[in-house]
């Protein structure tokens, strides 16, 4: 079973055509192999009745004619192609006997030379013999030019039965060889045909499946598109269902966007009104609590609120952008703030993207701040160009996320309890970066740092 799958092809259009064309060469091997056998068999009986009914014809016909005028006679008859042997059977013969086929293993002929007629005379000839009642013989000869011997007279006597007759010679020369090539040339020709045909059937059942396989990977990257139903009922369906799906998604996608445009804003209010009161509290260590937890509400809020603006497609402004300069400028912001941050490495050839300036901003800082407050300082950022893409990484020095759990991490509010410490984080940073990074068309992977921390590697495209 291994092997027969490690044999087949692994598309299903491939498949589908080897399935139409081994049916139709099966289907047309038996048909063939039928109908050849039970042509030949019927053509071989009626052959053979007519030929032995022609043979007494002869027999009758020379009966009346003097014997000698026969030679004569069958030489006129046949246009000069036949003649009559008027003694005994030429030592260039091979008489056929009267004895089925498995009897004459003593047989020490021998063999005919490649691709002679005879081959396909034997057996026409040995059914014959054993068709002709009376004493009459037909035999082939053994020679280099193949011809046929019939007798036409036998004798009466036993002791010479055998030679003691008159044989008519019938050449084979002028019976043209079954030839192949056009029947094989049409075959294949029709082979073709079909196999065109089963390719093209198979690529109009497969093609709306590769379109659903496109349309999947392109929800997959968070780009939807939608397919236009096509093909068959069955993927008729499929396509409608699949759309059906986008627009549920698009749906609670719209649904979750306002929810979570919504509550921020809703927020604000109460978070305003908190400030207000802590700062007309007395109490130091009571205030200082309130006033650590309202920012820690408020940094919430703002995660609440970039996510939703990096989730929103339309919001971004594509523009061209010098990364080199501008990474820098970002980097140089950070550090004057006092912030462990720096640009350890950046590429000598100007690099330029086009991109939303504000959107790559906003990532750049979550990439941070989540190494600042999840990782260890200090925060190193790289930047090279290789295969056509910008390559930015953020490395830090803490614990790092174990493998089995970094696909886990770029989940929206995916929080790693064990990983990391969760002080005012809903688990939306790494989230909103995958976002505006596949906004993008770029990728973000997970890896570990030199150091063994986390090491977050973005690859951008190079602008055209």
């Amino acid at each position: 079973m291994t092997m027969l799958r490690s044999i087949l092809p692994r598309s299903l259009r491939a498949r589908m055509v080897l399935l139409t064309l081994g049916t139709i060469l099966l289907v047309q091997a038996a048909t063939f192999g039928t109908v050849s056998y039970y042509r030949k068999q019927f053509t071989e009986e009626v052959a053979v009745a007519l030929t032995a009914t022609t043979i007494r014809t002869l027999q009758a016909a020379l009966a009346e004619i003097p014997a000698e005028r026969r030679a004569d006679f069958v030489q006129n008859a046949s246009h000069n192609q036949w003649r009559l042997w008027s003694r005994s059977l030429p030592s260039n013969a091979s008489l056929e006997e009267r004895r089925p086929p498995h009897d004459r293993r003593n047989d020490h002929r021998p063999p005919p030379p490649t691709n002679d007629i005879r081959d396909n005379l034997r057996s026409f000839v040995l059914a014959l013999n054993q068709r002709l009642s009376d004493d009459t013989r037909v035999a082939l000869s053994r020679g280099p030019q193949p011809r046929v011997y019939i007798s036409m007279l036998p004798d009466t006597e036993d002791d010479v039965s055998r030679h003691s007759r008159e044989w008519l010679v019938i050449p084979l020369d002028r019976i043209t060889q079954p030839v192949a090539t056009p029947v094989i040339a049409v075959w294949l020709t029709g082979m073709g045909l079909f196999l065109l045909l089963s390719a093209a059937f198979a690529w109009h059942i497969t093609r709306p499946l590769t379109r659903l396989a496109k349309a999947a990977d392109q929800l997959a990257a968070g780009q939807p598109q939608r397919v236009t139903p096509s093909g068959p009922s069955e993927t008729r369906i499929l396509g409608e269902r699949f759309n059906a799906m986008l627009d549920t998604l698009a749906e609670s996608s719209a649904v979750q966007r306002t929810l979570l445009a919504g509550l921020p804003h809703d927020l604000k209010g109460p978070l305003s009104r908190m400030w207000l009161r802590i700062e007309m509290v007395d109490d130091p260590t009571f205030k200082e609590g309130m006033r650590k937890d309202v920012q820690d509400m408020q940094r919430m809020v703002n995660q609440f609120i970039g996510f939703v603006r990096g989730s929103d497609p339309g919001s971004y402004q594509f523009a061209p952008l010098a990364l080199n300069t501008w990474l820098e400028e970002q980097v140089s912001a950070w550090e004057s703030t006092g912030s462990p941050v720096k640009l350890i490495r950046t590429c000598s050839e100007a690099i330029k993207l086009k991109a939303d300036k504000i959107a790559l901003g906003r990532l750049l800082d979550n990439l941070i701040t989540n190494a600042l407050n999840h990782g260890k300082a200090p925060v190193e950022l790289t930047l090279d160009a290789r295969n056509g893409q910008a390559v930015i990484t953020v490395s830090d020095h803490g614990p790092g996320i174990s493998a089995e759990r970094r696909v886990e991490a770029l989940r929206p509010f995916s929080r790693l309890d064990d990983a990391r410490t969760l002080t005012g984080s809903v688990g939306l940073g790494l989230a909103l970066a995958d976002a505006i990074t596949k906004a993008h068309d770029g990728s973000l992977a997970l890896g570990e740092a030199a150091g063994g921390g986390l090491e977050v590697t973005i690859s951008l495209p190079l602008a055209t």
